[in-house]
């Protein structure tokens, strides 16, 4: 019994996340032929590498970018999944360079506009969602997406920043090749693209943590609730270096609140030690409200 629905879970899994590829994939796609190619934008990765190259060679920028792939795909293989990361992304990674071959033809040649940075801000913002739907299928875009998801899963490190490392050498080639100022739109372009994936992957940043470090903890969790509305967890600490007692105080509060709760803290405790961190979302009841 348990192989068939373990099966039909792996279906639904399946059935769940072929959309996000595919419509990621055919964005993409659009995006390099749209954007990036009309302008001479290359920002990093192996798109980049296939827009310069085509540059020198003429060589179709879709059959460079799947042929520069292949042994990136090999690195992903070994640490990305193995055969699950494998066929996830073999599906995104033919269907977005050979994409850029085939629909060249259908899309305007040049582009929608001539304006260089509406280019390199479009170019951003629609890679960087397609490249999110991509990640949240748990598949690649290949290329350097490979590697930037190798570093990102290993070190948490965000993509937007992974991305500026891994393609800072094809933005520098990009500025040999088609001049400075395209080199720098091209890096607009790179880190509009990690922050619009980086928001499809984890959502927007709505909601803010607060730590209070204080040792009059009752009071000031007791204004937090009656005041504020907000649920509080404590829990016992000790400073190292005076080996000093304190009790932590934990909640979420929205934006809009964040200045409320500063004032409120400060004025119940002035000695009390605040810091207000950065959440993607909470959910749950009391528990997960930090009551």
């Amino acid at each position: 019994m348990r192989e068939p629905q373990l099966s039909r879970t792996r279906l639904r899994t399946i059935l769940r996340d072929t959309p996000f590829l595919l419509a990621g994939a055919l964005i993409l796609a659009v995006n390099v032929d749209l954007f990036l190619v009309p302008q001479n934008i290359a920002p990093g990765g192996v798109s980049g590498a296939a827009i310069i190259l085509n540059h020198y060679t003429a060589w179709p920028i879709g059959i460079s970018m799947l042929v520069m792939n292949l042994p990136l795909l090999a690195i992903g293989f070994r640490y990305l999944g193995r055969f699950r990361f494998l066929t996830r992304t073999l599906v995104v990674v033919v269907i977005y360079n050979l994409g850029v071959d085939l629909l060249a033809g259908w899309l305007p040649t040049g582009g929608i506009t001539d304006d260089l940075l509406l280019n390199s801000l479009y170019g951003g913002l629609l890679g960087g969602a397609a490249t999110g739907l991509v990640y949240r299928a748990s598949g690649t875009i290949g290329g350097t997406g490979i590697l930037s998801r190798i570093v990102q899963k290993r070190t948490g490190i965000p993509i937007s920043q992974v991305y500026l490392l891994t393609d800072g050498g094809i933005i520098l080639l990009a500025g040999l090749t088609f001049g400075w100022e395209k080199a720098l739109y091209a890096l607009i372009t790179l880190f509009v693209w990690g922050v619009a994936a980086d928001f499809i992957l984890e959502g927007p940043s709505v909601v803010r943590m607060a730590f209070i470090v204080t040792d009059k903890p009752d009071p000031v969790a007791q204004a937090l609730l009656t005041r504020l509305g907000l649920g509080v967890t404590a829990w016992s600490a000790r400073g190292k270096f005076s080996e000093t007692a304190h009790t932590v105080l934990f909640c979420t509060v929205s934006r809009p609140e964040v200045d409320a709760l500063r004032s409120l803290v400060a004025e119940i405790d002035p000695d009390s030690f605040l810091v207000i961190g950065h959440g993607q979302q909470a959910s749950g009841g009391m528990v997960g409200q930090g009551s």
